[in-house]
């Protein structure tokens, strides 16, 4: 069958033949029909991993949407290619673990299977820091760092639909700025290298029009020590990554004097019914089109500028066509 192949680390993938995956019990075949290459498809392929080096060559590709081979049911689904022995959704057909494939509903017909891709765990990661992380309650007011990138974008869509009074997207380039409003924030605010930390706390104030109560943060550093000084009493920031640095410098006094909290996040922490839960929300805000991802579609043959574009750009989502 036709995949993209892996045969050296920090390199491209390569259109090449691939046996198909035989059958197996509690295992699932997908015909594939797009696959993302996320940030994760990159680090594992590096060879560089806190997980590991995976072994070569393999198919990389940790989501995908496709049809189940035996029924034609349409689907998501996730693999651990890269980070577990076998191989990943940038192939013709998948074995998927049964607990990993997520049924997409009749509803969700409207929404194109590279749009379905695009979104994948970014929007389950949005969703699920602002919910079960941030508990974010109806009327609060929401910062939302590295907004121009996929988990910004859904998060700022998903902070309109939970009700936030107020959704501030922080971003650095005009292409972000304008994704981040098409997404649904109130303001912006432009992260400008050498920017004083106390104007960057005032800045997110008032955009914010009063402390913030929520952060959702993919990037740690500067950005997010100003964040957290801006937090309003019982504000809490949820961290998922570290685009900007993996550290970041926060006062103890802002902390303890607003009662404020600073939460960790993976998607790794997930079950699987909340997983299933949460990308059911975010792909219904696709569906009401209220969340369009910004995502550049192509061919297997054309693999390897996907993965080069992957690895330039955190705002616009690589995605291969398979079918």
């Amino acid at each position: 069958m036709d995949a993209a192949v892996l045969h050296a680390y920090g390199e491209p993938p390569a259109p090449g033949d691939r046996p198909p995956p035989p059958a197996e019990q509690d295992r699932v075949l997908v015909e594939v029909t797009a696959a993302p290459v996320v940030p994760l498809d990159l680090l594992c392929a590096s060879g560089t991993s806190y997980l590991g080096a995976p072994a070569l060559p393999y198919v990389p590709g940790l989501q995908g949407v496709g049809r189940v081979a035996a029924t034609g049911e349409r689907v998501w689904f996730a693999t651990s290619a890269g980070m577990a022995p076998g191989d990943g959704s940038l192939a013709e057909v998948c074995s998927v673990a049964a607990a990993d494939v997520i049924p997409l509903s009749a509803d969700l017909a409207d929404v194109a299977d590279d749009h379905v891709a695009a979104i994948g765990l970014s929007g389950v990661a949005a969703w699920m820091c602002l919910t079960w992380r941030a508990a974010l309650q109806p009327g609060e007011r929401v910062l939302v760092l590295g907004a121009g990138g996929v988990v910004g974008q859904a998060a700022v869509a998903a902070a309109r639909r939970l009700g936030a009074a107020r959704v501030v997207a922080a971003c650095r380039s005009d292409a972000a700025e304008a994704r981040a409003r098409r997404a649904g924030a109130d303001e912006v605010v432009r992260l400008v290298e050498g920017t004083e930390a106390r104007d960057l706390v005032a800045a997110f104030t008032a955009a914010a029009e009063g402390p913030v109560d929520v952060v959702l943060d993919p990037v740690f550093g500067a950005a997010a020590s100003a964040a957290a000084r801006a937090l309003a009493h019982g504000g809490r920031l949820v961290n998922l990554g570290g685009l900007g640095g993996d550290a970041a410098e926060l006062s103890s006094a802002a902390l303890r004097g607003r009662s404020a909290s600073v939460l960790g996040y993976t998607n790794n922490a997930l079950t699987p019914a909340q997983r299933a839960d949460a990308l059911g929300e975010v792909l219904a805000m696709a569906a009401a089109g209220s969340l369009e991802v910004d995502r550049q579609v192509h061919a297997l043959d054309d693999v390897a500028t996907a993965w080069t574009a992957a690895s330039a750009s955190s705002g616009v989502r690589s995605v291969v066509r398979l079918r």
